[in-house]
């Protein structure tokens, strides 16, 4: 996934689009000049707004109803509409990844505040259009510092925004404070030059808070944004995004103690039954079912991809090597996979096992290692508080040699989750320790 462009680039090289203006444009007073500098950096301090965007005109229009977090970053939306690059349906994006429930019924209404646990696909929209390029434009609309104004801008008339008085304000997208590491803007270089000159118009009040925009995405489709300042829930991301970001803190005393007798506590459990979700990519969410056994440091999965239900992959895991082999569609509707076949079926050629490899290996190997490593407490930290399958959990992120773990720890030291990022998702393995049949071992 390419990284959010600046705002700069969504309006580059476009033709220029606007309402006629109510009276002859005239150049900014200070003060204005002020207000449209200090715009990006009040996005900021607000936090978050809700906004109505509206891609094309007519019939053929695109709606997307939510809200921004610029401190997060993060766009929550419903979306609905033609040429959104994605299904219709619930959105969630950061800079890095946008994540789809799609379900071609959503109404033109905000998400609910506590998104739906199932069912989110990782996705990678085209850039430059639809959700992608929306998501560029509302995360680019903020700043640490205040912008340089625009020589080129200009106030074109006043107007009136859910009973604000606004400016009307025709101008190229500031540019961004120099860096202090290089001493040049940020949106620098070849986007931020041919924006120059390139307008959009801004509603911006007395207090330097954007009511509205209007312009034009790259692929030169119309679009406005109405935001609505005073609606700003605290957005709740979905697990594939890291879910809430939490106060991390130094473990307290029990934490750590229950970190530490992890093994143990394993070893003693025997095995657990296993679930997994991890967003791969936009051809590849995938969903797993089987069980893990520390006793026997083994496991065995049925895999499947949440787009392509019945089709599953086997695969079995025995002293650190792993073999799949693929199984004949079941015409199977359900998401995640039925649980693995005891014993497997004959006939199937498995391969030869291998080291593991992918992130979906690296998961099951920390599972395994658990019942026979203890957990490095010293840098470990408390993320935050949460709930699965009915019980509150404490999620403790631990750094690891390639990427940071987090372990979802009940309050009787039973581990329910570990999770592990992959390319700005987070990947998921459930477990419910308990008793597991005798699983089949890699040749």
């Amino acid at each position: 996934m390419t990284a959010v462009v600046s705002a700069a680039a969504l309006i580059a090289g476009l033709p220029d689009w606007s309402p006629q203006p109510a009276g002859p444009a005239r150049t900014l007073t200070a003060a204005e000049a002020d207000r449209l500098a200090a715009m990006r950096v009040t996005n900021q301090r607000d936090v978050r707004a809700g906004v109505r965007v509206t891609i094309g005109a007519g019939r053929s229009a695109a709606e997307l109803v939510g809200w921004v977090d610029w401190a997060r970053p993060l766009v929550y939306l419903s979306a609905r509409g033609p040429d959104l690059g994605t299904e219709p349906g619930l959105v969630q994006a950061t800079r890095s990844a946008v994540v789809v429930r799609p379900d071609p019924a959503t109404a033109s209404a905000p998400p609910p505040l506590v998104p739906p646990a199932d069912r989110w696909r990782l996705r990678e929209p085209p850039a430059g259009r639809g959700v992608a390029a929306v998501r560029d434009l509302l995360l680019g609309l903020t700043a640490d510092r205040t912008d340089a104004t625009p020589g080129a801008a200009r106030w074109v008339g006043r107007d009136t925004v859910d009973g604000s008085p606004v400016d009307i304000l025709q101008t190229p997208l500031p540019a961004s404070p120099a860096s202090p590491a290089t001493g040049t803007p940020a949106n620098s270089g070849p986007a931020g030059e041919a924006a120059a000159g390139r307008s959009l118009r801004l509603w911006l009040d007395q207090d330097a808070r954007l009511h509205r925009l209007r312009g034009w995405l790259p692929d030169d489709t119309p679009v406005t944004v109405d935001l609505a300042r005073s609606d700003r829930p605290t957005l709740r991301p979905v697990d594939a995004l890291g879910g809430p970001p939490g106060l991390p803190r130094a473990l307290a005393d029990a934490e750590a103690d229950r970190l530490a007798r992890l093994p143990s506590r394993l070893r003693a459990a025997g095995g657990a039954k296993l679930a997994l979700t991890a967003p791969v990519g936009p051809a590849a969410n995938l969903r797993a079912t089987g069980w893990v056994s520390w006793a026997a440091g083994s496991a065995y999965l049925a895999v499947g991809e949440a787009d392509t239900p019945g089709r599953r992959t086997l695969l079995r895991w025995h002293s650190g090597r792993v073999a799949r082999v693929e199984m004949p569609a079941d015409g199977g509707a359900a998401e995640a996979p039925a649980a693995p076949p005891l014993p497997p079926p004959a006939g199937l050629a498995w391969p030869a096992a291998r080291p593991p490899g992918d992130n979906l290996d690296r998961l099951l190997e920390t599972a395994l290692r658990l019942g026979g490593t203890a957990v490095p407490a010293g840098s470990a930290v408390r993320l935050r508080g949460d709930q699965i399958a009915g019980r509150a959990v404490d999620v403790v992120e631990v750094p690891a040699d390639r990427a940071a773990l987090r372990y979802w720890i009940d309050r009787d030291g039973v581990l329910r989750r570990l999770e592990l990022p992959a390319g700005g998702v987070w990947a998921q393995l459930d477990l419910t320790p308990g008793r597991v049949p005798a699983l089949p071992v890699a040749a």
